[in-house]
């Protein structure tokens, strides 16, 4: 047996001695016939003789011994080992350390039983392809933070995206602070793990090394010049434990810091390293857009509804005993305010006629509404000759013009007041459809105005007619939206004049909402999905007999005589 392994291992001297990477040579039993010169530069105790186990790393003996137990079997005539059991491993290279480096273990069997191991060195490789795969884990981590960060354009939601994705990847704990004007910092904080929390903290950021400079945009301190003793008590998270680390980074906003992250890291892990400290800005530039997007949006939505407020048709309701009621559609679904306007002034003096405005701006959209707010204000400022339509007109019509503005107008105006138990009504079209009467037997009338359009003419005429409404009687004001409004069965048919008297008809002794809220949905349901204009109507509506008062006159509810 020992001159049968002496000559084996004089057999493979000759084509492995000058190799210039490691060989090993075994025996089926698992002794070392042989180890070349590099391998006893790589493994001291491989010396011819010994056995195997013991003297390589045990990923590579466990290999020669799973490939020993396959031989036996192969020689014992079982059955071939399924391509995926565990003796298929035994025929392809094997990998595992050596030290600080790795190697791949390639065998070769031999003739007579022997396998010879050559083993390369693969660390960079295996290098290489580890930052490979964090690389590729980065980027899939920065597209999904974009991915959830841009999803929402709230801010509070972004901050908290931006703590519990920053827990759960970067550190153990992660704070978003956002700039303040005052002592009190608004903070969001998150373990990982678990869920972010939202609070204020009454602290300077001064307190912090590097908060300050972070919050107003300046380059972040490495993490080796903070001293993690120096973190106020605000600054950990409770059941966090002892900071090892911390990084401080600012979040880049729109020209403007978005705020700060602060990454947390207990004692006895892994520091931040250089490349974590510079994957840790490249999250803090999504997030920071992100958060400056939310910002940006919010400052703009609270300007909008501030200035929409005063664009927006008012609700309508009694006055002086007179009953209102309006409504009003834009012409697309997503917008609030359009071309088409209404308003009800209340008479200054008891007693007096309160006015009421109802107008079409030429066009539609923002525009045409920017342009209703100039003529609502207009109107507003001339309340105090409101008994003299025509006058409120010229005047109107001259300020108009002296903008420059291309855009025109056509609206009816009506001033009106109660007498005893009917309303005496003043009604003035200015190139706008006539207002309809609807009597309590259901004739409906055409009220006898018209005249030219504003904001067009040097001149503007325009007649005036006097109407009385007997109780239970209504005078509706509307827009041609609602009769140019195409649909209907054949879907291009337009709604029509005639069909809205009829529908009026319908509603003879209603009350004033109940009203608008016919017309509207019929109108709705007559354009379907299909495009349409601006649509308002105004009901004036004379009270009601026989009926229970609403509480206050200010609801829309019914007036009693």
């Amino acid at each position: 047996m020992v001159n049968t392994t002496q000559e084996a291992a004089t057999a493979v001297r000759a084509p492995w001695g000058e190799a210039p990477y490691p060989v090993l040579v075994a025996d089926s039993g698992g002794t070392l016939l042989f180890a070349n010169e590099v391998a006893g530069l790589l493994f001291p105790q491989a010396r011819e003789g010994v056995a195997l186990e013991g003297s390589v790393p045990p990923w590579l003996s466990s290999a020669h011994a799973a490939r020993r137990v396959a031989s036996v079997s192969a020689f014992a005539g079982e059955p071939e080992a399924d391509a995926s059991g565990p003796e298929a491993e035994v025929n392809v290279l094997v990998e595992g350390p050596v030290g600080e480096r790795s190697y791949e273990a390639h065998p070769t069997v031999r003739e007579d039983g022997t396998v010879v191991w050559w083993l390369v060195d693969d660390t960079d490789r295996r290098l290489a392809r580890e930052a490979l795969r964090i690389e590729r884990e980065r980027t899939a981590f920065l597209g999904q933070a974009s991915n959830l960060l841009l999803s929402s354009l709230n801010l509070a939601r972004c901050m908290d995206v931006t703590a519990q994705m920053a827990a759960e990847h970067l550190a153990d704990a992660a704070l978003v602070i956002s700039p303040a004007h005052s002592r009190e910092l608004p903070v969001v904080s998150c373990l990982r793990g678990g869920m972010p929390k939202s609070s204020r903290i009454t602290a300077l950021a001064e307190d912090v090394p590097g908060l300050a400079e972070a919050l107003q945009g300046f380059p972040p301190v490495p993490s080796r010049w903070i001293d993690p003793a120096s973190a106020p008590a605000w600054l950990i998270p409770e059941g966090f434990g002892t900071v090892g680390s911390i990084v401080v980074t600012p979040l880049p906003g729109h020209g403007v810091p978005a705020g700060a992250l602060i990454l947390l890291r207990r004692t006895g892990g892994d520091g931040f390293s250089e490349t974590e400290e510079v994957f840790a800005r490249l999250f803090a530039a999504r997030a920071g857009a992100a958060m400056s997007a939310a910002r940006l949006y919010a400052e703009q939505a609270s300007i909008s509804e501030t200035l929409m407020r005063d664009l927006l048709p008012p609700f309508l309701h009694q006055v002086s005993g007179v009953e209102y009621a309006g409504g009003y559609r834009a012409s697309r679904d997503h917008e609030r305010i359009g071309g088409d306007f209404y308003d009800v002034h209340p008479a200054a003096v008891e007693g007096d006629a309160s006015l009421v405005v109802l107008g079409d701006v030429c066009g539609k959209g923002l525009e045409a509404a920017v342009m209703t707010g100039k003529i609502r204000n207009t109107l507003h400022a001339l309340l105090p000759m409101a008994d003299d339509h025509q006058r409120m007109l010229n005047l109107l019509n001259t300020a108009l013009l002296s903008t420059h503005n291309a855009r025109f107008a056509t609206m009816v105006l009506a001033s009106a007041v109660r007498e005893g138990g009917s309303v005496r009504l003043r009604l003035t079209s200015a190139g706008h459809p006539a207002p309809l009467i609807v009597r309590s037997d259901g004739r409906v009338e055409e009220a006898p105005t018209q005249g030219t359009l504003v904001g067009a003419l040097p001149d503007v005429t325009a007649a005036t007619t006097e109407i009385r409404l007997a109780p239970s009687e209504t005078c509706v004001l509307y827009t041609d939206g609602i009769t140019e409004a195409r649909g209907g069965p054949m879907g291009d048919d337009m709604f029509g004049e005639t069909r809205l008297q009829r529908v009026l008809g319908e509603c003879a002794g209603m009350p004033a909402q109940a009203v608008v809220e016919r017309v509207q949905i019929l109108a709705s349901e007559w354009v379907g999905t299909g495009s349409h204009d601006d649509m308002a109507v105004v009901v004036i509506a004379a009270p009601r007999t026989n009926h229970l008062s609403a509480v206050d006159g200010h609801t829309r509810g019914r007036f009693t005589a």
